[in-house]
């Protein structure tokens, strides 16, 4: 029963926590979308000349993919992963997802850890047109990764070794 309650409470958590990250990623998009339009009306309608535009839209790309991550990992979708753990009998299933579920949160962990590193020596850099610090840009490798990190161990702990790709909307029932 208590094992049961683990399940159900990891789930409920990373169920939120995948919806405000989901939600994050799509006011990332809408903001890249609009950047990118707005860069491209700038060169070839008013010719503005405006210098930011391509920069803003590589820095909102690269916190939207890698924000994706953890609304992957919440989901369960790998289609490499996925295809080979469902090619292997039923008994060597939760072994070898046990495997690749502590593998990949080693690496987001150690990513998160040195990641942190990397955005503190972003402190030290400018960006070439907003004039600021690449910190926040560089923050999202630490962020994402542990954010990665928190999503793949509350899903380990909600599909309890089974390999069952989640469909959030109808866990939410």
């Amino acid at each position: 029963m208590a094992l049961r309650r683990v399940e159900a409470t990891a789930a409920l958590i990373s169920r939120s926590l995948n919806w405000v990250v989901e939600r994050v990623i799509a006011v990332l998009m809408l903001a890249l979308v609009l950047d990118v339009w707005l860069g491209v009306i700038d060169r070839y309608i008013f010719h503005w000349q405006l210098p930011w535009p391509e920069e803003l839209a590589r820095y909102l790309m690269i916190w939207a993919a890698l924000l994706a991550v953890s609304a992957g990992i919440a989901r369960r979708e790998h289609i490499g992963i996925g295809m080979f753990i469902l090619s292997t009998p039923k008994p060597v299933q939760r072994t070898i997802l046990f495997c690749v579920d502590l593998i990949a949160l080693c690496a987001f962990l150690y990513l998160a850890i040195y990641g942190f590193d990397f955005a503190a020596g972003g402190m030290r850099r400018q960006a070439m047109i907003f004039g600021m610090t690449l910190m926040l840009p560089y923050a999202a490798v630490p962020v994402a990764s542990l954010l990665a990190a928190i999503q793949l161990l509350l899903v380990a702990l909600r599909d309890q070794g089974r390999f069952v790709p989640i469909d959030l909307a109808e866990g939410a029932e």
